[in-house]
């Protein structure tokens, strides 16, 4: 049984678009390298990558969603990141890109940090925003700390001569 392309894919390969993300291997036109960036779901309800907006060199690519996908790049260097929604960064970390050459980098979207992983599984983040349920937590925590003090310096007030 055959299914019909995902209608968010690009065409099969043929012509291979630079900055265009690819859902299966591809080959990189003269002068340029493969990119194959691989992205989790992350902890959250709404997964990361449907949430968030992966840019090369401040260019949105868009990706759909977990997995792996395949991005042709210039040779050359590159910053590399996710970003939330408003174009905040969530991850971030820089390429340099050898002509022909295919370089990993695996987007990890994870409880307390985002973290930026090459090929080898080294870390490779330059920067890496705690998670959005690390920033919850500590929020919450600065909250209840000012709630509660703030209702017993007002009790302790209050019943003060």
């Amino acid at each position: 049984m055959s299914y019909p392309p995902h209608p968010s894919y690009p065409p099969m390969p043929g012509a291979v678009t630079p900055l265009i993300a690819y859902p299966h291997p591809i080959s990189p036109p003269p002068g340029h390298a493969v990119l194959a960036v691989s992205v989790n779901r992350g902890p959250y309800l709404v997964p990361a990558p449907t949430t968030s907006r992966f840019k090369i060199d401040r260019q949105v690519v868009p990706i759909p969603g977990e997995g792996t996908w395949y991005v042709a790049v210039p040779a050359g260097p590159h910053d590399v990141r996710y970003t939330d929604f408003m174009g905040i960064p969530v991850m971030t970390t820089a390429l340099v890109a050898h002509p022909g050459a295919l370089h990993a980098l695996s987007f990890r979207f994870g409880g307390w940090r985002n973290r930026v992983h090459d090929g080898h599984g080294t870390d490779v983040t330059k920067f890496g925003m705690w998670s959005n349920y690390s920033v919850l937590l500590v929020t919450l925590l600065v909250v209840g700390l000012l709630c509660c003090g703030g209702t017993g310096l007002l009790a302790s007030l209050s019943t003060s001569p």
